[in-house]
């Protein structure tokens, strides 16, 4: 699902944010990605989704070159990709329910449909109260789920969550992972970034470690949905 060969992200006036990443993570696994504030999970997650180019080396996501892929392709290809950004990128002018069933929308889906899938994900995430209510009334938490259940109502292949948990109690924040999970189990191939000592105990994957734009460590640590991971070279899923 996603291939990266001696990959380089460098930024305005030439400083680094990665630096000769290599890796593969195979359709249908479910991967951390971890490091502290700064090590470069969010620029690795954007160049997954085509927000920023490689300066050097290949990005590959389902087979696809990200360094030549048109803009009108982009579209296309982020139609398979569920993200979840840090800073949520809710629309303010729509209500919560029209915030999740965007993403249907693009997708042509029926009108009826729409409102009923959007209307049953925001009540599994315990917003079905909300539904109604513009981003502005809502916690940071509540803004959380909504980006969640915008980005996993599609049922997308691809599941790209830069610290999906990091504005909610741990509680909360493990029932989230939970629903991550459920997608994971039906197919969706999930990337989550985060720093939590927590959800990466508890679930015991594969973590992918930067630090300071590098690869440092790829473990396998055979938990929930773990799956053999080899060091050998990548190839195309």
């Amino acid at each position: 699902m996603i291939q990266m060969y001696h990959v380089d992200l460098r930024y305005t006036g030439g400083a680094f944010g990665l630096k000769d990443i290599s890796l593969t993570i195979d359709r249908g696994e479910f991967v951390f990605l971890t490091g502290s504030s700064g090590a470069g999970k969010t620029s690795l997650l954007r160049m997954l989704f085509g927000a920023e180019r490689p300066a050097a080396g290949q990005v590959l996501v389902a087979g696809r070159n990200m360094a030549r892929v048109g803009t009108s392709q982009i579209s296309e290809l982020r139609r398979g990709i569920g993200v979840v950004f840090q800073d949520f990128k809710l629309l303010p002018e729509r209500t919560v329910l029209e915030n999740v069933a965007v993403t249907l929308e693009i997708a042509g889906a029926p009108r009826r449909e729409i409102r009923a899938r959007a209307w049953s994900m925001l009540k599994r995430l315990g917003l079905g109260h909300r539904m109604d209510h513009k981003p502005r009334a809502l916690s940071g938490g509540e803004q959380q789920r909504v980006a969640i259940a915008r980005a996993l109502i599609n049922d997308p292949p691809l599941l790209l969550a830069d610290e999906p948990t990091g504005n909610l109690d741990p509680d909360l924040a493990l029932d989230i992972m939970d629903i991550v999970a459920d997608a994971h189990a039906r197919g969706t191939t999930v990337l989550v970034a985060t720093h939590d000592p927590q959800l990466l105990s508890r679930y015991g994957l594969r973590q992918i470690v930067l630090e300071r734009g590098k690869l440092v460590d790829d473990r396998e640590l055979g938990g929930y949905g773990g799956r053999a991971h080899t060091a050998a070279a990548p190839g195309l899923a």
